[in-house]
């Protein structure tokens, strides 16, 4: 199998060679910036420098995934929220205290949502890597889930006040948001993207299970329906208590936090959904070495999860000595168990 075909048959839940490595999230480092010579802010905002740097996950690294969107702002910039670009040591981020809606009634999918240029660079991105790589490698895209967008756009107080509040309206603001979340998906499906990771922040500690099935896990079928490649659902924090209900939505995958355990996660979702995790960032992979990165990998492994890679995002600081550790540390795994 090459990456490509051992990602997707792994999301289909299917048998391969060995366990992929897979970044459904950002493994983008200043020390990859440097040696792609692709540094933020403007790696984030010119497709040729997201595409360079997006590659090193697969060039460098050795994960059998590349995943150009480092950050979680391109669609919230492309609706009109105001962004703090940064520079190349830190990420992007919404100016939550300007937030541009207040009612369901304000939001709108502006007519140049696609064209916009921070959308605009992660299509072009993904073409650009999809004419370099043919069907080598497994692309994967990035479309944001509309309770993150909430976020986004109304500030995270606000809509987390709303969803306690209007039931109704919070509902109402979901359908709403859900369609910038399609219509960004198709397009980067259209691109090239192999499969797409939806994050949707309805993180263990601000949001219930029940708030869960109550307000998401509806949405997140249709997602699966309108959305017609492997869809990868993130979301941060301890959230075994709703990964049954994520099992029910037909995702394909659940990219899952370290704050979860492999085998309780692998029971919870009883083989309904692919898990995509679990090694954690800002210990195990930012200040800690390669012993007790392979330690995780191996966790993860003995535990049968289908995909391996870092929990979230990964620290830009991180050293990428510690991320060629989990590719290694899978190979040696597989070469132990056939020995």
């Amino acid at each position: 199998m090459n990456s490509r075909d051992r990602v997707l048959a792994a999301l289909r839940l299917e048998p391969v060679d060995r366990t992929p490595v897979c970044n459904p999230t950002s493994v983008a480092t200043v020390e990859l910036m440097d040696l792609a010579d692709a540094p933020f802010p403007d790696a984030n905002r010119i497709p040729e420098l997201m595409a360079r740097l997006a590659e090193t996950s697969y060039t460098e690294l050795g994960f059998d995934t590349i995943m150009p969107v480092f950050s979680i702002i391109q669609e919230s910039s492309a609706l009109g929220c105001r962004i703090q670009w940064e520079q190349k040591d830190n990420w992007p981020t919404v100016k939550m205290r300007e937030p541009i809606w207040e009612t369901p009634d304000d939001i709108r999918i502006p007519a140049d949502f696609l064209t916009h240029p921070d959308t605009r660079c992660v299509i072009d991105a993904i073409k650009l890597l999809r004419k370099r790589y043919g069907n080598e490698v497994a692309i994967i895209g990035k479309t944001m889930g509309p309770w993150s967008l909430g976020y986004h756009c109304f500030g995270v107080e606000p809509f987390l006040l709303l969803s306690l509040d209007d039931p109704g309206k919070t509902k109402l603001c979901l359908d709403r948001m859900k369609e910038a979340t399609v219509q960004f998906g198709l397009a980067q499906i259209e691109a090239g993207a192999d499969a797409l990771t939806l994050p949707d922040h309805a993180t263990g500690d601000l949001v219930s299970a029940e708030y869960y099935e109550r307000y998401l896990v509806d949405v997140h079928k249709e997602f699966a329906e309108r959305l017609p490649i492997p869809l990868i659902l993130h979301i941060c924090g301890r959230t075994v208590d709703r990964m049954p209900f994520i099992a029910q939505t037909g995702m394909a995958a659940f990219h899952y936090d370290s704050k979860n355990q492999p085998a309780e996660s692998m029971e919870a979702v009883n083989g309904r959904v692919a898990l995509v995790g679990n090694i954690n960032n800002p210990e195990t992979l930012f200040s800690k070495g390669a012993a007790e990165v392979r330690a995780e990998v191996y966790k993860n492994l003995n535990a049968r999860v289908n995909l391996v890679g870092p929990e979230c995002a990964i620290p830009l600081q991180t050293a990428i000595e510690n991320l060629k550790e989990i590719p290694k540390a899978v190979r040696d795994w597989h070469r132990e168990r056939a020995a």
